[in-house]
């Protein structure tokens, strides 16, 4: 009974104070942007700096850093869910989302929270960028994508995939090929492939430890895939692309 006189009292307030909240229309567009993948437009909401806006922005906070996190955290949320109704995978959706909301824990100054907000933004806007001009894909072939991408470090078959989808493997093998112009096979193998190159680029594990990983027959076939694939050997790859700001030392797989 407390908490609602308290409302009554805050909401009363509020109004005598002409303290309302802007149109959402500015949002919905916003938003819609992001997961249509509309760069342009997103960089100049960025550019214009109107997450660090205030006017018509809901107090969740007296404290003007946190504040901002709870905004920060309830964007990240929208973005989520929009690009995934608009077809991002799943699980990537959700992990990029963990990411973004994780580095939030470290920063302490409005400015770092805008700037990642913006990098946040940007990530999800490019992904569904390059989703956009992929449109027309089945439900079936989007949920063995889907599949794909969460056990990427498993064995993947086929059947795996027919058996998720409730689909014969003959069809379901035609119809992946139709859609996306690669066998799925191959598809799985440029997809551990990409992994095993940000896994060399931002990681020290070994090469075996890679090839076990990503669930390789063995460090040669491993090898000779990823030379298939990029036209060098992951050791080449690793000299010219790693990155020493970003070897995360004793981190396990």
């Amino acid at each position: 009974m407390e908490l609602l006189q308290e409302w009554y009292m805050q909401e009363t307030k509020d109004s005598e104070e002409e303290k309302f909240h802007r149109p959402i229309g500015e949002e919905r567009l916003f938003f819609n942007a992001v997961s249509n993948g509309d760069l342009e437009f997103v960089r100049r909401n960025c550019k214009q700096k109107k997450f660090a806006e205030t006017d018509g922005v809901g107090i969740l906070s007296r404290d003007p850093i946190v504040n901002i996190k709870y905004h920060f955290v309830i964007t990240t949320a929208f973005v989520t869910r929009l690009c995934i109704d608009s077809g991002m995978e799943m699980e990537q959706a959700f992990r990029l989302s963990d990411f973004y909301i994780l580095k939030l824990d470290n920063l302490h100054t409005h400015q770092d929270i805008v700037d990642l907000h913006d990098q946040m933004v940007l990530d999800f806007t490019g992904k569904m960028r390059i989703l956009v001009k992929q449109s027309g894909t089945s439900k079936p072939i989007t949920t063995c994508i889907d599949y794909i991408y969460a056990h990427i470090k498993e064995r993947i078959t086929i059947e795996d995939l027919a058996q998720y989808t409730g689909l014969s493997a003959s069809y379901l093998s035609r119809l992946f090929k139709k859609e996306t112009g690669v066998s799925v096979s191959d598809y799985i193998r440029e997809k551990k492939i990409e992994k095993a190159q940000h896994l060399l680029k931002f990681c020290n594990f070994s090469l075996i430890e890679i090839a076990n990983y990503l669930s390789f027959s063995s460090q040669s076939h491993f090898i000779q895939i990823f030379k298939d694939f990029t036209g060098m050997t992951p050791k080449k790859y690793r000299d010219i692309h790693a990155s020493s700001a970003w070897n995360i030392t004793g981190s396990k797989l």
